[in-house]
């Protein structure tokens, strides 16, 4: 199995670091198209610099190829483009790994702002803004010493575009599959004399679905019946956005926007023949603001202050009537607020080098009914960081993070690189240092529920201490204007990981969870076997390769690949096991095809995405690999100078792959995928 992706991986090559331009002829309005293999990227070192002369390797995926492959989604863009990204949507959210390390060790950033909100650690992607989406970049491994904390598998900032060639420009983007997918984004555009206003609006929707009817009975190896649990959890989504700049002179740029989002889960209600159904939906809602602003004292010296709030919750909208709730009745499980300030300055304090030091103010607050917590801890933090370009072809970059925190206290994450550019060669060294500090779920839960007559309990931990990470990396890398090839080699090491211990019951701890919860009848205290208890106790261990390749082979055709390997283990007490969900190898491939004659052009998009098994632990069977290709189409008819229209056809799961293993209690799945399912697409620009 490893020999294959390999070999798929050097074969075709890697969207990796590949980003499109658009040029339009006057004289014809033709869309010609030219692959830049050498982008300005951010993440990597928090300034802009070309791609290849930054001493950080970071994944662009832009918003150009995006579209090329017909994705609307976020989730689809990761998993599609980035091996390293896997993916289990749930009514729950999504539940997100990157490098075999899951949710609460990745950080996702709106244009360098932490996005907030989350349902029991499963991020709600659908707070995206695609719309709005110029470009992804995708840091692997720990990146602390810059952004804080939960940057230990890596960080996926997304970066938002405001257009400034027309006037006005009003665009629609209408996406149609099977099973109900339904995406619809509609955006206004308008720039005059250095002020701009950007207004976009996403509808998003999927029914739910199951690939097999049946699931086993529980006690019985032989024995099923029907159900209507989904294997896919269907939504309805909305997303308005808006978002002002204005720039009075070339020196200051000041912004402001807002983002507000809401989504509910579209689930069969309860069946007296069948189970598997709900009486409530899952409803979620976000509101997101910042303002901020940039001053440029000359081209090498800036200095700039964001301020971002950002309220997210969650509750239980009830569709079906039952004994304690009406239809409409909704009840609140979770809020979430996040108030952060940064202010930072990029400085061009040594000939070939640039300096940056930055203060950094955050507080969180939750509230969870469920949990019976009403907390907030405050976050400072002060960072600094020096590159330097010496003897011509070296570049070196130190940098250093401290951080307090309200609950456990002081915490230093320092960083360094060293890169050596002979020629077309990128020869590249890492070590970061990486942590994350305790949600206040995990410092302060008092959980008490009660499933089917059981009762469960889980406490907080107020003692715990921050999980710590060391990450080394060896790049490799060659650049020219029509190949790009590179290899990393990685390690991650995680001490002090939190999890969630179950504590064996004795006659004081019965009595002291009797008084934590006197609402506990006798009857269900009579059936508790533990509790759960956040601690400290684990290790993790993860090491792996990444291999991408980009190559021009003729003007308008791509050929691209990436693949990676992934060991991921964790340690608990003195055993190593396999770290859940976690894949050894993954690739994904891309060939696309793009020609234009006189006003129109064809592009041809054919992408797949190969994954080995996933790993289970427990009683649970690990969920077999699988290879899903895709092709899509799009025809762009540039009808005058200002209207072009862009419908598309394609194919999602060319070869209809999907997973009809009959659900039981030692059942996992890693394809969601419902099957072979034809697309339409429409997009329509106006431009003044």
């Amino acid at each position: 199995m490893k020999k294959v992706f390999f070999l798929a991986a050097l074969s075709c090559g890697s969207v990796a670091f590949g980003q499109v331009h658009r040029m339009e002829h006057r004289d014809t309005t033709a869309t010609v198209k030219t692959y830049s293999l050498n982008p300005v990227v951010v993440t990597g070192t928090g300034h802009h610099q070309r791609l290849k002369s930054t001493a950080t390797p970071v994944r662009v995926l832009t918003a150009q190829e995006i579209s090329e492959q017909g994705i609307t989604t976020f989730d689809a863009a990761l998993t599609r483009m980035l091996p390293q990204v896997s993916m289990a949507p749930n009514s729950m959210g999504t539940f997100l790994r990157m490098n075999g390390l899951g949710n609460k060790y990745i950080l996702i950033l709106i244009n360098g702002q932490k996005l907030s909100g989350d349902i029991s650690n499963n991020v709600d992607l659908n707070r995206v803004n695609m719309a709005r989406v110029k470009r992804i970049e995708v840091l692997d491994g720990a990146a602390s010493s810059l952004y804080g904390s939960d940057a230990i598998a890596g960080v996926i900032n997304i970066i938002t575009d405001q257009p400034t060639d027309h006037l006005v420009s009003v665009e629609s983007n209408t996406r149609i599959s099977g099973k109900g997918q339904f995406t619809e984004a509609a955006t206004l555009n308008i720039f005059t004399h250095g002020l701009g206003s950007y207004t976009s609006f996403t509808h998003d929707r999927a029914d739910s679905y199951r690939n097999n009817h049946l699931e086993q009975v529980k006690g019985s190896d032989t024995e099923t019946r029907e159900t209507i649990a989904p294997l896919f959890t269907g939504y309805r989504s909305n997303l308005l956005a808006q978002r002002f700049t204005y720039s009075p002179n070339p020196h200051l740029a000041l912004n402001a926007g807002f983002d507000y989002s809401t989504k509910i889960t579209h689930r069969p209600n309860t069946h007296p023949d069948v189970t598997g159904g709900t009486d409530y939906e899952m409803q979620y809602k976000g509101f997101r603001w910042n303002v901020g602003g940039i001053y440029k004292f000359t081209p090498k010296n800036s200095l700039q202050a964001t301020f971002t709030a950002d309220r997210f919750r969650y509750g239980k909208e009830y569709d079906v009537a039952t004994k304690s709730q009406q239809v409409g009745d909704f009840i609140l499980s979770k809020k979430q607020h996040a108030y952060e300030a940064d202010v930072k300055s990029i400085l061009g304090l040594a000939r070939g080098g640039t300096t940056i030091f930055g203060a950094n103010w955050r507080r969180d607050a939750l509230e969870a009914t469920s949990g019976n917590i009403d907390q907030e801890a405050y976050t400072l933090a002060c960072y600094g960081q020096h590159e330097q370009n010496f003897l011509h072809n070296m570049t070196a970059t130190v940098g250093v993070r401290y951080t307090h925190h309200e609950t456990f206290g002081n915490h230093l994450t320092p960083k360094a690189t060293l890169m050596v550019a002979p020629g077309a060669f990128r020869f590249r060294a890492t070590y970061a240092a990486g942590f994350r500090a305790p949600g206040l779920d995990e410092l302060f839960y008092h959980y008490y529920s009660v499933n089917r007559g059981k009762p469960q309990i889980s406490f907080g931990n107020r003692n715990l201490k921050p999980e710590k990470s060391h990450y080394f990396a060896l790049n490799a890398e060659y650049h020219t204007d029509r190949l790009l090839a590179s290899v990393t080699g990685y390690m991650n090491r995680i001490n002090d990981m939190v999890v969630k211990e179950n504590i064996g019951m004795d006659d004081a701890s019965l009595a002291m969870l009797q008084r934590a919860f006197p609402e506990m009848t006798d009857a269900e205290a009579s059936k508790l076997a533990s509790y759960a208890l956040y601690q400290n106790s684990d290790k993790g261990d993860v090491k792996g390769v990444q291999v991408n390749i980009s190559a021009n082979l003729f003007p308008g055709f791509n050929l691209s690949a990436n693949w990676t390997y992934a060991y991921a283990r964790t340690k608990s007490g003195e055993e190593w096991n396999v770290l859940e969900r976690s894949i050894r190898n993954a690739a994904t491939i891309a060939a696309n095809y793009h020609h234009a004659w006189g006003r129109y052009a064809l592009n041809v998009n054919l992408n797949g995405r190969l994954q080995s098994k996933t790993y289970y632990t427990g009683s649970y069977e690990d969920a077999p690999g699988f290879g899903i290709w895709n092709i899509n189409t799009t025809h762009t008819f540039d009808c005058t100078k200002w209207a072009l229209i862009e419908p598309g056809i394609g194919i999602d799961n060319l070869f209809d792959k999907t997973d009809h293993r009959i659900d039981s209690s030692v059942r996992k799945v890693a394809l969601y995928n419902p099957g072979r399912m034809l697309t339409f697409a429409l997009k329509v620009r106006f431009k003044q």
